[in-house]
């Protein structure tokens, strides 16, 4: 994988289940770096003060979603270059597209395992050179 694996990693589920599998697929891929937050409000305060190479975040969360943090992150100008994954169950085509024209840089549906999760984050970084 050409991708910087010690950057930190931002996971966003409000299911710990779902961040510990998260967490785990990124650690059979090399990241070491992983910080996790439970809802869409609690990421945004870890990422102004923290800066994150890639977020990945489960869509249907509350009370803030994680549409709704990828609007806030595109928004804010010290965010907004964050390279952002999200995740939902739902493979509707308009959420896609709403994602899509947000800012997402990828979309996972689940389930998923980690070679999915390893191409589409190689997908979000196809300048990174092979080490």
């Amino acid at each position: 994988m050409a991708v910087d694996l010690s950057m930190t990693v931002l996971v966003v589920d409000d299911y710990n289940t779902m961040i510990r599998i998260i967490r785990n697929l990124l650690k059979q891929l090399g990241f070491e770096h992983i910080d996790d937050a439970s809802d869409g409000s609690m990421a945004l305060e870890k990422m102004r003060t923290k800066k994150y190479g890639l977020v990945i975040s489960d869509w249907n969360m509350e009370p803030m979603t994680g549409y709704d943090l990828l609007k806030e992150v595109r928004a804010d100008p010290n965010l907004s270059q964050t390279p952002f994954i999200m995740i939902t169950a739902e493979s509707k085509t308009e959420n896609v597209i709403a994602a899509k024209k947000a800012g997402v840089n990828n979309y996972i549906v689940k389930p998923f395992n980690a070679a999915t999760l390893k191409t589409k984050i190689e997908a979000v970084f196809p300048d990174a050179v092979p080490a």
